[in-house]
């Protein structure tokens, strides 16, 4: 087996700044902050990247064109990997419905996969969806003993947190606690026994664990 699975939050998006809840597919397009963001992105260790691909949602796909252009890798739609869906808070912006998704998705990682957003996805629901992707990707590529490059897998901010604590086993409170900024990604490696380990979360490194730190990050998608 050779190469790694990153996980890699889109560019920002004009809902990212109107800090809405933009879940539904097709969804907001990027900024033009957000497409030099996606121009601007290096892999982990400068690696080249052997496939991109990416959600259906608009800013997945215009984010994995600017990252495939510049790799001159063609970038590939997968559905299943879009992001959480809010159901009736859905493009809102106020502090309740913040809240609301926020309490929510702190109580999947507290064990409570089988809640569900008001009208929206549970856990199970992300997670039933998303991870045959996944296994996919790793049957396909990476348990390839002739694969030797790495997957750029151009998702969402909470779905891929989600997704990834699940799969690597990563602290609930930590994940909680560290969200995903535009274009930063989480690494994946398989590991035996068709596990995964967690190389990196954004800037940080293993060991992963909850500090009960305040959580600045006001973005609820990231």
């Amino acid at each position: 087996m050779s190469g790694r699975l990153i996980l890699l939050r889109h560019g920002e998006t004009y809902a990212n700044v109107d800090r809405r809840l933009d879940t539904r597919p097709p969804g907001s397009e990027l900024t033009p902050l957000g497409r030099a963001q996606a121009r601007a992105f290096v892999p982990p260790d400068r690696l080249r990247p052997a496939l991109v691909v990416h959600s259906v949602a608009t800013r997945a796909v215009q984010t994995a064109a600017e990252i495939g252009g510049r790799f001159g890798v063609t970038a590939a739609e997968l559905a299943g990997i879009h992001e959480v869906q809010a159901g009736a808070l859905e493009n809102r912006s106020d502090e309740a419905a913040v809240a609301e998704f926020n309490e929510t998705y702190r109580r999947w990682h507290a064990g409570e996969h089988g809640l569900a957003l008001p009208g929206g996805e549970s856990a199970d629901d992300v997670l039933d969806r998303y991870l045959p992707v996944v296994t996919d990707l790793r049957l396909r590529y990476l348990d390839d003993d002739d694969w030797t490059g790495d997957i750029v897998v151009v998702s969402h901010g909470a779905a891929i947190r989600l997704a990834a604590a699940v799969l690597a086993g990563v602290d609930g409170g930590f994940v909680v606690e560290h969200h995903l900024a535009n274009t930063e990604a989480v690494v994946l490696a398989p590991a035996g026994g068709g596990g995964w380990s967690c190389l990196r979360w954004g800037a940080l490194t293993p060991p992963f664990a909850s500090t009960s730190a305040p959580q600045a990050v006001v973005d609820p998608m990231g």
